[in-house]
């Protein structure tokens, strides 16, 4: 594509928001701890380059994966090639979930998610109009099955959610029929009851028990949703940024930089600053639902919508556990927290969502 047509159709605005969202992120960060500073310089490098990586992927021609079932499969098996090497890769904090080269690491379920979508986006594209034969929902499932129960070996609870939340809302925008959809959920429950009893972790089952009543074990398992709930509490309405002397108390949230990035953030900028993030988030949703109404075809369409079921799974469990409505699961508020590998998924995201825009004939 020629330059002048890129950047006259490039949508700068949906790139503003990304941007003013990470960014209320690093000024969440700075000054919350002792090595806040390098949490901030680390993830200012990681937007810059995410957003090279996002103009790159832009130039590409996302038609590939719509034409060609190669495409999507072969980036779906490297993923998968890559999930297994976490599993057999060094422990951190009792969970195998990256792959680690020197000072580099990589969790490879985010990258997964991604190949999942294009994977689906392409299957549902072609198989949409006979979604209601079984065999397809079957296949489907099992494209979201293998990923899913990789990173539930990991163990990684939070991403296995977003890989069954991806698949149903993929079936749903498909147009599955509602007695299908009754019977997978109707098959979720009952997977759910045999997992309790014989997959999750004690851990696992205590984050669940101290999300129904964190009073039951203070100190212990529902220690974190407690301290969660009182620093989102404490910003009030303005937040501690411009008062010097609660600014100044520390943070007694564990893992404010990510998976309570959100409750920091509350106490940082208060009810006001949280109003700001999600009209930057609404802004964004819009944006991109934008782009998947003038697309002029399905895997376009698909894609797109689909990739706001990540972001927004992400956002709902996330900020749902930071407000102790939902059970600690650890997976990170889209665009807000820290981290390299989540940050980078979105922003490959958003690449092919920008080439579908610019690809569209509107």
């Amino acid at each position: 594509m020629p330059f002048p047509s890129f950047f006259r159709k490039f949508d700068w605005v949906l790139l503003g928001i990304i941007v003013a969202i990470v960014v209320l992120g690093i000024a969440t960060f700075w000054g919350i701890g002792a090595k806040s500073h390098d949490f901030v310089q680390r993830q200012i490098i990681f937007l810059a380059i995410g957003i090279i990586i996002m103009i790159a992927v832009s130039f590409f021609d996302y038609r590939i994966f719509k034409n060609f079932s190669s495409a999507s499969i072969t980036i779906y098996l490297i993923t998968i090639v890559l999930l297994s090497l976490a599993l057999a890769s060094k422990e951190i904090r009792g969970v195998s979930s990256w792959i680690i080269f020197k000072n580099l690491t990589l969790e490879p379920s985010e990258l997964a998610k991604l190949a999942v979508l294009i994977l689906l986006a392409k299957y549902f594209s072609q198989k949409h109009v006979e979604i209601y034969h079984a065999p397809h929902i079957l296949a489907s499932g099992f494209y979201a099955l293998i990923p899913a129960v990789l990173t539930f070996l990991q163990p990684a609870l939070g991403s296995t959610i977003i890989f069954i939340v991806l698949w149903i809302a993929m079936l749903l925008l498909a147009g599955i029929k509602r007695k299908h959809l009754l019977i997978i959920l109707m098959a979720g429950l009952v997977l759910s009851s045999l997992a309790w009893f014989f997959a999750l972790k004690p851990y696992q089952k205590d984050r669940i028990v101290s999300f129904i009543n964190p009073y039951l074990d203070p100190r212990g398992s529902g220690y974190n949703t407690l301290q969660s709930r009182i620093t989102f509490g404490s910003g009030q309405l303005a937040g501690t940024v411009l008062d010097k002397q609660r600014a100044s108390s520390p943070v007694l949230v564990p893992e404010p930089y990510n998976d309570f990035a959100f409750s920091t953030f509350a106490r940082k900028f208060g009810f006001a600053g949280v109003m700001v993030l999600f009209s930057l988030l609404l802004a964004l949703m819009f944006r991109i639902g934008s782009i998947a109404a003038r697309t002029d075809n399905n895997f376009a369409k698909l894609f797109s919508l689909g990739f706001l079921v990540i972001i927004f799974a992400h956002i709902f469990i996330n900020a749902g556990m930071n407000l102790g409505i939902l059970p600690i699961t650890g997976i990170p508020f889209s665009f807000l927290s820290y981290g390299g590998s989540h940050l980078t998924m979105l922003m490959v995201g958003l690449g092919i969502v920008q080439s579908i825009k610019l690809h569209s004939r509107g």
